[in-house]
């Protein structure tokens, strides 16, 4: 929300001073003068709204970690700029089509996507896998196609390693030892640098490459954390 009223602010003040309406002289009454500058302002915030909706939806979006999943390289509370644009502008009420798409998501992209099981909700995972690569983890080390991942972002906080047995719960199998797997066309596995404690394509599956909004560019806050991610 802070974001969103920045950008309006902003967009307010550039279309305000930078037309040349700030500096209109009035020489008729009080009333007259407070009306047309009341009007002026809310014409500059309606354009100021406009052009807000219009960043927002297709060039960067402001993200905070609601988890720790990403830890260490994320904190719960970060703030983020995620750059929408890079991986294409969407259509409206479109998500398979795309238009001026400068990259896919790459291995190691910390990136933005709707959560598949509910669009409504937004997820940061790290991009692991990508399409036609064969995916393995085994006792807790990945493997693309047979070579293992050198991953210096992951952090173990759980020092057990649970085996692939079927007396094992499924869900801490599947945490450390999975697959292998091919990933589809078109869609990309993910995984959180938190790997012990991240919900990710281990367990929901391949990201589509409609459900991808954007890539994690800068951590703007607090001011201690300010930095590209990496």
């Amino acid at each position: 929300m802070e974001i969103k009223l920045l950008y309006i602010t902003v967009a307010i003040i550039i279309l305000k001073y930078v037309s040349g309406w700030g500096v209109k002289k009035y020489k008729k009454g009080f009333l007259k003068k407070f009306f047309t500058e009341l009007k002026e302002w809310m014409n500059a915030g309606l354009w100021a709204v406009v052009i807000a909706l219009f960043v927002m939806s297709f060039i960067v979006q402001a993200f905070k970690i609601p988890s720790g999943s990403m830890e260490d390289t994320l904190l719960i509370g970060d703030h983020l700029f995620v750059n929408k644009f890079i991986y294409g502008l969407r259509i409206p009420f479109n998500k398979e089509k795309r238009f001026l798409t400068f990259k896919k998501p790459k291995r190691k992209d910390i990136v933005v996507f709707e959560y598949p099981k509910d669009p409504s909700i937004d997820y940061i995972k790290r991009c692991i896998g990508l399409p036609g690569e064969t995916v393995l983890i085994k006792d807790k080390e990945v493997y693309i196609n047979g070579e293992k991942l050198d991953e210096p972002y992951v952090y173990h906080k759980d020092p057990n390693i649970y085996p692939d047995e079927p007396y094992i719960s499924d869900s801490r199998r599947r945490r450390d030892n999975f697959g292998p797997v091919i990933i589809p066309d078109g869609e990309y596995f993910m995984m959180g640098d938190n790997r012990d404690f991240s919900s990710d394509s281990r367990f929901w599956g391949p990201l589509p490459w409609k459900y991808v909004k954007g890539e994690a560019l800068l951590n703007y806050w607090p001011p201690s954390r300010i930095g590209i991610l990496k």
